[in-house]
């Protein structure tokens, strides 16, 4: 029955051509906006650590005294950012309450090629702490990270990129060869295979936390004692010493992970305990409010998707719900005018919700028809965004999930459009229309 209601539905459908491609463009032009501003919101706020995400934390405490104008622990009108001072982050990280912490910033560094040949050039990474590589699961082509030891030893070696290592070495491995980083020579014991987390979540989030690779990881003591460039936002409330080894600026983003919510419990504790220790000692002036974000959580909190981005979403849903006002008045005049076809149904038999199945599989004809045409519409749209300068842009990619999703909005848009439609035709009386014929 449903192949002959198929087969009934192309045929009404080429009986108009016209009304047809007019509701076809509709729902298509409706589908290729929405599934373009879809698919970039999608692929900015998917997970950039599937499967470790709900153990990574960062815990937030707030150092700024109370004269300074923004706490920086969220509240209902406060965004955290993270920041930590070095003495803060010092301290949670050798206290080592969590089962992996790491303290880390991201710096831009000149390379010097060994090689005669090629020119120095800048490239930007992360100086971290050991524990960074096993906590976020970096994936090694060769080698691996450093160990704690090499941490308080402020050992000079570097874990490279696989792109860099390429750059530096051609289609050697650079394992145990030098790099040569501002005028300081580093020991190369490791190189990363592929990995890409969008957006680069354990920066400092801003207008490149999309698009963006580091390059190279340092150790992060070592990158103090050697005063490495320091690449980020730093905030400070007063002045004297050594900003980046105060306890009155902040600059360190800090990571911590959890294996179990009774472990993030515990966590939440201890740092409220410490809060309390440095009001003791005339630091943290604020009432105690130690909090922990998961990465989610976090990616949240931080507005990592444009507020703009948002807008152009609700803008092209307003669209296609424009475009579906469209596809009903066309159907119901369309349907409406097959109302003496539809009486002589109903007088042989047919019961309404035959009429209306019927009716429905026209419905999805045009919209199967119009997702065909919304995919390539979508697909030209995603290509202007991958045009734009911003970082998020070269992510614009449409994956199965979002191709099914076109069809299904596709399909699911001419439904609905169609169900008032069908209705009305449904509760046409078929003695009436009969008598006329």
């Amino acid at each position: 029955m449903l192949g002959y209601y198929f087969v009934l539905a192309l045929y009404s459908l080429k009986r108009n051509r016209v009304m047809t491609a007019l509701m076809i463009v509709a729902i298509a032009i409706g589908i290729g906006a929405s599934m373009t501003m879809i698919t970039v919101l999608h692929v900015m706020s998917g997970d950039p650590l599937p499967g470790r995400s709900a153990q990574l934390y960062v815990p937030a405490i707030d150092p700024y005294p109370i004269s300074k104008d923004a706490p920086k622990v969220a509240s209902k009108d406060t965004t955290p950012d993270g920041a930590m001072t070095w003495p803060d982050a010092m301290y949670l990280l050798h206290a080592a309450r969590a089962d992996r912490q790491a303290a880390m910033a991201g710096g831009s560094v000149p390379v010097q090629p060994m090689q005669d040949t090629q020119r120095p050039f800048f490239e930007s990474g992360h100086y971290v702490s050991a524990d960074f590589f096993a906590m976020f699961g970096t994936p090694f082509r060769a080698g691996s990270g450093w160990t704690a030891q090499d941490d308080e030893a402020h050992a000079r070696v570097a874990v490279l990129s696989a792109e860099l290592d390429r750059k530096l070495f051609g289609n050697a491995l650079g394992i145990g060869r030098t790099v040569r980083l501002k005028d300081t020579d580093f020991r190369v014991v490791g190189v990363l295979g592929p990995w890409h987390p969008q957006p680069l979540f354990y920066a400092q989030i801003d207008d490149r936390s999309f698009g963006h690779d580091d390059q190279f990881f340092l150790p992060l003591a070592t990158a103090q004692e050697l005063k490495l460039p320091f690449d980020g936002r730093m905030s400070c409330w007063s002045n004297g010493g050594d900003a980046r080894n105060s306890d009155h600026c902040t600059w360190l983003q800090f990571w911590v992970q959890l294996d179990s919510a009774a472990k993030a419990r515990a966590y939440r504790v201890f740092l409220a305990n410490y809060w309390r220790d440095q009001q003791a000692h005339g630091r943290f002036q604020r009432p105690v409010d130690a909090r922990l974000y998961d990465l989610m959580d976090w990616l949240t909190l931080q507005r990592v998707i444009p507020d703009d981005l948002r807008l152009q979403l609700w803008l092209a849903l307003g669209f296609l719900g424009v475009c579906m006002v469209n596809i009903v008045g066309l159907l119901l005049a369309k349907f409406l005018r097959r109302s003496g076809e539809i009486s002589v149904r109903r007088a042989l038999g047919a019961r309404r919700r035959d009429i209306f199945l019927q009716l429905g599989i026209e419905s999805s004809v045009i919209g199967l028809a119009g997702g065909m045409l919304g995919l390539a519409i979508a697909q030209l749209g995603l290509w202007s965004v991958r045009q734009r300068p911003d970082g998020y842009a070269q992510l614009a990619q449409m994956d199965l999930a979002m191709l099914s999703a076109t069809f299904a909005l596709a399909v699911l848009a001419s439904l609905l459009a169609g169900l008032l439609p069908a209705w009305r035709a449904c509760r046409i009386a078929p003695a009436m229309q009969l008598k006329t014929q």
